[in-house]
């Protein structure tokens, strides 16, 4: 007769279920054999991470060996001692006894009493385990007697291998497992979720397409938040890919400091030295969440991110740089090269960085594998001549990933005897040639060390140089050379760049793709990104929205020679050729810079006069020139000569704002 009952049964289906774990049972079964003098075990992590799920097996293989145990839910308990007390069941008189508590976060308040009477009260053998969402209290880890008697255990997402396992013995058909695991990210109850979805006949591509999993693992991951301002601030953290107080200032406001302090308790939360991240599970979560309830405030919270981490790229430098470099590339989620990202960070941070002279013979055997001798011997004279501009990204194994820049004018003869470099250049020469102080960036080598152009670290390299050199360096013309057309075409039309040019070196075919930035300026560019990170849109923008051909260095002056007369009637300004420049383009655009620029002499050495000299002539004019120089007290000869140089000087001025030395918008700074 089966003497068997229905828990049993429940037991044995939990015990198939069960998989991974090794380190937390290994330590508690060594603890349950005497062999180590731990006696109390934390288990602590987020909701759904198989905290009951592990307490259960430890308790079945307790049972398994005979020993006595005790178990109580931190959730169903009042925080007393009396309560603990009562709850606590009858012992028998055997071998020690396993105690086990689940939900201990919930019993905090009486922390320091389990510590001091409870937990000390109960014999040598006995066994204790505490499971809950947050670590334990410093006193368990600074105390000597206790710290000899506690172990600490982070419970941690599940791998590859064991997910798959889990979806597996829940009866997953093996050709949805992969897709499945990548949605789980680890996350047990996640995984335990999607695979009931998929035997209900359901297989999702994306957690936005199963929200009552959504549902599920917020009420796991997070019961409530505290206001809307904590709310907003969960976003932040799903949708940046590290999250600083000033980040929280901008999405949050005056309430940054609680809300900061109190992400930093969440225990899906890291808190790294550069700021705070969630688990990846978590991050998708959270962001499908939010975009599900607050799709207007999603748009506008990921527009706030992404000013504020180009304008950290603007005013910073170094490492500091390359990080929100990095930052900013992690937002376009909807690119073509999100799997590289997801890939970069499930490996752990990896840094951009100047190569070193030692590792330029390894760097040019990678461009060598990547692309052939010929291209191998460019870039080592590429690298000689201008060291400058190598980048690369290393790991613990060395160089992994580099990325070269050619900025031309360069001055160097490679410039004719590189074939790709002078098939951009003849490019530009054809189509809208430089002007006086214009340059064109060219990332010419790309290389990785394992899988040459699609290698994840050549990604990351390309990536972070390309988002810094167009954010921060005054440019004419951008240009990525590449031999892995397949690969790349998908991401430039993301990034609305034009294929443009083709070179064949060594028997390869190089394909340039090319954006001239005269045309789409870069703010209205990066503007064009900020809307496809959230619509993961493609193709180049539309011609309406080209600015015209660049006007050269002596249209340009006769046309600032034209605009001058007409500051005092605006309307006046509407065919002339500046607008459509970087200056502005309507007339009253094109005004307030030219008087912003009047204004900018002033600060320049000798330039008040200058200003003065435009000012009456132009700006708040006399009946005539000559009344012009009477009121500035100068004889009429001097005042035209004055009145040439200070053309001159704000031509100069307004050319260098349009070739972008001068930033558009700074021209009225000092």
């Amino acid at each position: 007769m089966d003497t068997s009952s229905i828990a049993d049964v429940v037991d044995g289906a939990r015990r198939r279920a069960f998989v991974g774990r090794r380190a937390e049972l290994a330590s508690y079964l060594t603890a349950l054999a005497g062999r180590s003098a731990r006696r109390v075990l934390f288990v602590h992590g987020p909701g759904g991470i198989g905290k009951s799920t592990l307490l259960l097996e430890m308790r079945a293989r307790a049972r398994a060996a005979g020993r006595e145990t005790l178990w109580l839910d931190g959730r169903e308990l009042e925080p007393t001692p009396e309560a603990l007390t009562a709850a606590l069941p009858s012992r028998g008189a055997g071998a020690g006894a396993v105690l086990l508590i689940d939900g201990y976060e919930q019993l905090a308040p009486v922390d320091g009493w389990l510590r001091r009477e409870l937990i000390p009260s109960l014999p040598a053998g006995d066994v204790v385990v505490l499971a809950g969402r947050d670590p334990p209290a410093a006193a368990w880890r600074t105390d000597p007697g206790w710290r000899a008697v506690a172990a600490v255990h982070a419970l941690g997402h599940l791998d590859d291998a064991d997910s798959a396992e889990l979806l597996a013995r829940a009866g997953v058909p093996a050709a949805d497992r992969e897709r499945l695991v990548r949605l789980g990210r680890g996350h047990p109850l996640a995984l335990a979720l999607l695979a009931d979805a998929t035997l209900a006949g359901t297989v999702p591509d994306t957690l936005a397409e199963v929200p009552d999993l959504i549902n599920a693992l917020l009420e796991s991951l997070l019961p409530h938040a505290p206001s809307d301002a904590h709310t907003v601030g969960l976003a932040t953290c799903a949708m940046a890919w590290l999250t600083t107080e000033d980040l929280l200032r901008e999405t949050v406001g005056g309430a940054a400091p609680d809300v900061w302090a109190w992400l930093r308790r969440r225990p899906f939360i890291v808190t790294r030295p550069t700021g705070l991240s969630p688990h990846d599970l978590t991050r998708d979560v959270l962001d499908a969440d939010f975009e599900r309830r607050f799709p207007a405030r999603y748009r506008s919270m990921h527009r706030t991110i992404h000013d504020h981490v180009l304008a950290g790229i603007r005013a910073t430098g170094g490492m500091d740089r390359q990080l929100l470099a990095q930052h900013l590339a992690y937002l376009h989620r909807r690119s073509p090269v999100t799997a590289a990202y997801h890939s970069l960070r499930a490996q752990g941070s990896a840094a951009v960085t100047p190569a070193r002279p030692a590792e330029h013979d390894r760097l040019v055997s990678m461009v060598s594998r990547a692309l052939g001798e010929e291209n191998a011997e460019l870039a080592e004279r590429w690298f000689t001549e201008a060291p400058e501009h190598l980048n690369v990204v290393r790991t613990e194994e060395g160089v992994v990933g580099l990325v070269y820049h050619v900025f031309c004018p360069s001055g160097s003869a490679l410039e004719q005897q590189d074939p790709v470099v002078r098939a951009v250049l003849d490019h530009v020469t054809r189509t809208a040639p430089l002007r006086p102080g214009e340059r064109v960036e060219i990332a010419r080598f790309l290389a990785g060390a394992q899988e040459r152009q699609r290698d994840r670290y050549a990604v990351l390299a390309g990536s972070v140089t390309a988002i810094i050199n167009w954010s921060t360096e005054p440019l004419a013309w951008s240009f990525t050379t590449v031999s892995d057309t397949a690969y790349w075409q998908p991401f430039f039309d993301y990034l609305g760049f034009r294929p443009l040019v083709t070179a064949e070196v060594d028997g390869q075919r190089h394909l340039g793709y090319g954006h001239d930035w005269r045309r789409f300026p870069a703010e209205k560019w990066w503007d064009l990104m900020a809307e496809r990170e959230h619509s993961g849109g493609t193709g180049p923008p539309p011609d309406s929205a080209l600015l015209p051909p660049p006007l050269g260095r002596t249209a340009f002056g006769a046309a600032v020679r034209s605009a001058l007369p007409q500051l005092g009637r605006p309307e006046r300004l509407a065919g002339n050729p500046l607008l459509g420049t970087v200056l502005g383009t309507d007339p009253a655009a094109l005004r307030a810079s030219l008087l912003a620029a009047v204004d900018r002499l002033a600060s320049e050495p000798k330039g008040e006069r200058l200003r003065a000299v435009l000012t009456r002539t132009f700006v708040r004019p006399a009946p005539s020139q000559e009344a012009a120089a009477e009121v500035l007290g100068l004889p009429f000869s001097t005042y035209r000569r004055h009145l040439a140089r200070a053309i001159d000087a704000v031509t100069d001025l307004l050319w260098a704002v349009e070739i972008g030395t001068i930033p558009h918008g700074r021209v009225d700074s000092d």
